[in-house]
């Protein structure tokens, strides 16, 4: 992290991150992330190029930052059994996205003409394909998982069931009873997760004792 970022920027940034989730990309100006952090205008300029530029190390930083989590989370379900720790992935995986959610939009348009946000991702996944890998193979060999589907396959099915469902709010609500806003993004998540746990473990054959 620190050989990406210095200290000021990592400041600034966790700043905009905050207000960003809050108020969304539109609704939080460059003035609000400068007063909010305590410093001038022109330090924005001075470190990110733009703001939209800073949306780029935004994103690059979340990706380094989540992957740091994720390797140090990977270490403490290890000795876990095979069933816990697929069930442990898809509640991380599935848990970030809801997360981060005011990400995704940006992200997509972005990625088109940033190759260093390309090569963070791709590496950031890869990191999970093989981490499901390890744990698939590990069930197949202990008997709990009866099939052996590929780790690709299993987190393109976890990302894209998450991010079709943050992106189709307008769709997906009309399932999620919720009274609030806040409401609405537990029960989603909650049900997003538990309908993954159904597929994935129905995929890995999965025979419960």
């Amino acid at each position: 992290m620190r050989k990406k970022f210095t200290e000021k920027q990592i400041h600034i940034l966790d700043i905009a991150e905050e207000l960003i989730a809050k108020k969304g990309y539109e609704g939080t100006s460059v003035r609000d992330i400068c007063t909010k952090a305590n410093i001038n205008v022109a330090m924005i300029s001075y470190y990110f190029g733009s703001k939209e530029k800073m949306m780029s190390y935004l994103y690059q930083y979340r990706v380094l930052k989540t992957r740091e989590n994720f390797s140090e989370f990977a270490d403490t379900i290890k000795e876990g059994k095979p069933e816990m720790q697929m069930k442990e992935i898809i509640k991380y995986i599935v848990s970030q996205l809801f997360k981060y959610n005011y990400f995704h939009g940006f992200v997509t348009q972005e990625l088109r003409h940033t190759e260093n946000l390309k090569d963070e991702l791709l590496d950031f996944y890869q990191l999970f394909v093989k981490k499901l890998d390890e744990v698939i193979k590990k069930g197949v060999a202990s008997g709990v998982f009866t099939f052996t589907p590929k780790p690709e396959d299993i987190l393109t099915t976890i990302i894209g069931s998450t991010l079709f469902v943050i992106r189709n709010k307008n769709f997906y609500e009309l399932y999620v009873p919720s009274k609030n806003e806040e409401a609405y993004g537990k029960e989603a998540e909650k049900k997003v997760r538990m309908n993954l746990l159904l597929t994935i473990f129905a995929i890995l054959g999965y025979a419960a004792d």
